[in-house]
């Protein structure tokens, strides 16, 4: 009876070191899969379409992926898809209306929108109002554009 009543703690204690040894090897999969679904993927297509949103007041003062502080005046944008400090002409397709400006910021990674623009820019599109609009984005590269003009 001892004898079996050892051998029962034996493998009820070895069975558990399994069962830790395998959920450990199954976080740090877990851990690394996290990490390859954030990773970020730059289109070089130079023409997207898609849905622009405008950032939240709650940006305002804080500092922007490429170190750049945030403000809602400046004309700027974050996108997932357009890589750091490209130019971009963003062009509201509802009313024709377009604006150039500079991805400044990433958006967050689980984000579908195209682009996230600053107050400024969208009031320039005259979408306010409704939070969303479809857009088009022409990426103009990294120098600045000859005919961008700053208001």
């Amino acid at each position: 009876m001892k004898k079996s009543l050892i051998l029962l703690v034996f493998i009820a204690s070895s069975g558990t070191g399994r069962a830790q040894e395998k959920s450990e090897a199954t976080a740090a999969a877990t851990t690394e899969k996290t990490k390859k679904s954030k990773k970020r993927i730059e289109s070089k297509e130079l023409v997207h379409y898609g849905t622009a949103s405008f950032y939240a007041n709650k940006f305002e003062g804080r500092q922007t992926a490429n170190g750049e502080i945030f403000s809602q005046d400046k004309l700027s944008a974050a996108s997932n898809i357009i890589g750091l400090n490209q130019w971009v002409r963003v062009t509201n397709i509802k009313n024709n209306l377009s604006v150039i400006l500079r991805i400044t910021d990433r958006m967050h990674h689980n984000n579908k929108r195209l682009i996230d623009l600053s107050k400024a820019a969208a009031k320039k599109l005259k979408y306010t109002g409704y939070g969303l609009t479809h857009v088009k984005v022409e990426v103009l590269g990294k120098k600045k554009p000859r005919d961008y003009v700053k208001k």
